[in-house]
């Protein structure tokens, strides 16, 4: 596919999957605010609780009934396809930018386990077996002690946070973590929200009680889907953070972040019912500070007291500019000719010595990390590197 239009592909797809996915996280969490909010009501006994909420100048009343109301509305809005259209739009954006350029972005530029083909059957491995897992679990006696049962979800979520990144680019791996996840909550509403909806809906029309144990196990689906919406939406956005997907112990970072986020998120249910523990604010913030503190990056050694500019060239200015175009004017040019690319990511020129003392930060990480050039698809020699660095060093 021409690369401008595969471009075009992922910014509809990405406008997309933003717009739904802020409708389906937002309505889960308005809907737990809502159950865990309801207040008895004493004079009517087909009510469960009833909840009072004030927006754009108008006063709401939110009304949850113990079976229905007499009268059966003749709309009823399904909370489903935000969720689906979540998740499908995310996938295509998988496939488009993973799958579809697996040699740049999927496969580990440093000593690759896999080829491009084995990476992409990996990720969906992880995708379905984890799902077909997470189902089998839910759906066991386990399922039944919450704590041990979160505490075995957890400790899957972190194995799946090392296998990611042991056999995928680190970029690409917190990515997929977030991918898995999605397909976890989604699967809840698939196989297990919305059959054990119809179910409620069918009995009920029938004059019969619906079963309490699938309609149980509905609500504590809804409620892990809330726990997780935190740790998701920090994985959608942590491709942009490289001092964390590059560190070596990244996996352990991402999860650690995402534990706090599952913990915070505690919080705020427990203050729907007027609880309030600060803890679970408190320990969320040490944790994420702890992971700032051993990721810091350690301190630049103290300079000589030689000037560097005595220091000689290892190159030339027009060798350091052929290692620029070589191994990042490919793609940070403005024309870049990399197939992949339509015009340089991220608005990034690199096509000479200028451009990289103008962007000296971005280039110092990417080239002492080796992350960059994607895929190492130039083959950039460690020699190479060394004399870019000592360049930038000397340049300053």
């Amino acid at each position: 596919m021409d690369s401008y239009w595969l471009e075009w592909f992922e910014v509809l797809f990405r406008w997309l999957h933003l717009l739904v996915g802020i409708a389906w996280i937002g309505s889960s969490l308005h809907f737990v605010r809502v159950d865990r909010g309801l207040e008895p009501d004493e004079h009517d006994a087909s009510v469960q609780g009833r909840f009072w909420a004030i927006h754009g100048g108008g006063v709401y009343q939110f009304t949850k009934f113990n079976l229905a109301p007499k009268d059966w509305p003749a709309n009823l809005h399904w909370s489903k396809w935000e969720a689906y259209t979540t998740w499908l739009s995310g996938i295509v954006l998988l496939v488009l930018i993973y799958y579809v350029q697996a040699d740049v972005y999927l496969v580990a530029a440093h000593e690759p386990h896999v080829s491009a083909g084995q990476a992409i059957a990996i990720s969906l491995a992880m995708i379905v077996g984890a799902v077909g897992l997470y189902e089998i679990l839910i759906r066991s006696q386990l399922a039944a002690h919450t704590r041990s049962f979160a505490v075995l979800v957890a400790a899957l979520i972190l194995g799946l946070c090392w296998l990611a990144d042991h056999f995928l680019a680190s970029r690409a791996a917190f990515i997929h973590v977030g991918v898995v996840l999605g397909s976890i909550m989604v699967g809840n509403v698939f196989f297990g929200i919305i059959p054990a909806q119809k179910a409620f809906v069918a009995a009920v029309r029938q004059g019969q009680a619906p079963d309490q144990a699938i309609t149980q196990l509905a609500r504590q689906r809804s409620f892990f889907n809330n726990y997780l919406t935190l740790p998701v939406l920090f994985c959608m956005i942590s491709l942009h953070f490289s001092m964390l997907y590059q560190n070596t112990w990244g996996f352990l970072g991402l999860f650690t972040v995402m534990l706090a986020g599952a913990i915070a998120r505690h919080f705020f249910n427990l203050r729907h019912i007027k609880i309030v523990q600060w803890r679970y604010l408190i320990i969320p913030a040490v944790m994420v500070l702890i992971v700032m503190l051993l990721f810091r990056p350690p301190a630049p050694a103290q300079k000589p007291s030689v000037s560097l500019k005595d220091v000689p060239t290892l190159r030339s200015e027009a060798e350091i500019d052929q290692l620029v175009a070589t191994h990042c004017g490919n793609c940070h040019a403005k024309q870049p000719a990399h197939p992949g690319f339509f015009a340089p990511p991220g608005g990034l020129l690199f096509e000479n010595h200028q451009d990289l003392l103008a962007q000296r930060a971005r280039a110092s990480s990417a080239i002492a990390s080796g992350y960059m050039p994607l895929g190492n698809a130039s083959g950039f020699q460690a020699s190479d590197r060394t004399d870019l660095m000592q360049y930038l060093i000397k340049s300053q």
